[in-house]
């Protein structure tokens, strides 16, 4: 019998919110195989994130820091139109087999508990707004969940808040692109592009977002 390995890791489990109630499954499943595809090019996650059955994914990433900037990024590309709920666990993984690849272990149990509580905040009018939650193994060392979650939950209402205009805007300065240039491709001035960075929150989304990269 081959010898199981087990690592310590960073695991993602989501999937997507009332994707099947959608006229055009063929298109969600497209946009969703786009967003996956584009997070695995910029993040190099450990394990690529994968779509299983059930419109859910899951992947391993290298650091907690990857983990949260790629809940972020997946759910910016799916909005406003698809949203999804996702959960980050910290803990061993075991490698049953390669050849096709099996895991199993304590960081998966804790991502499968952090998606869990997410379907909680669900139940909850107050916190509705929130999509994405983390657990950590117990035992396992790692930052602390109720300071991790404390940031998740106030972006992710931030992001939940958002107008369909708005989060084009986020979306284009997340990567990268320039204000006067997701003005143009909005028709709208550069000027208003400012006003809802101010206004919104995206300059704390953001500032969030590149602070939570170090974790």
């Amino acid at each position: 019998m081959a010898q199981v390995k087990t690592e310590a890791s960073v695991t993602v489990i989501g999937d997507l919110v009332g994707s099947r109630r959608s006229e055009d499954r063929a298109a969600v499943h497209a946009r969703f195989e786009q967003a996956i595809g584009a997070v695995n090019a910029e993040l190099a996650p450990r394990v690529p994130l994968r779509i299983g059955l059930g419109d859910e994914f899951q992947g391993i990433f290298a650091s907690l820091g990857d983990a949260i900037a790629a809940t972020l990024r997946i759910r910016m590309a799916l909005l406003p139109d698809i949203d999804v709920r996702q959960g980050i666990g910290w803990g061993q993984v075991q490698v049953l087999s390669e050849e096709p690849r099996v895991e199993d272990g304590p960081g998966w149990w804790a991502a499968r508990a952090a998606i869990e509580t997410v379907e909680a905040y669900e139940r909850k009018a107050s916190l509705r707004a929130v999509r994405t939650a983390y657990v950590a193994a117990g035992g396992e060392p790692g930052p602390d969940p109720a300071l991790v979650n404390a940031a998740l939950m106030t972006r992710d209402v931030v992001v939940t808040g958002l107008s369909e205009r708005s989060v084009s805007v986020l979306d284009g300065l997340m990567r990268g692109r320039r204000q006067q240039d997701i003005a143009d491709d909005l028709g709208i001035s550069a000027s208003a592009v400012s006003q809802r960075v101010r206004a919104e929150g995206l300059g704390v989304v953001l500032a969030a977002d590149e602070l939570l990269r170090d974790l």
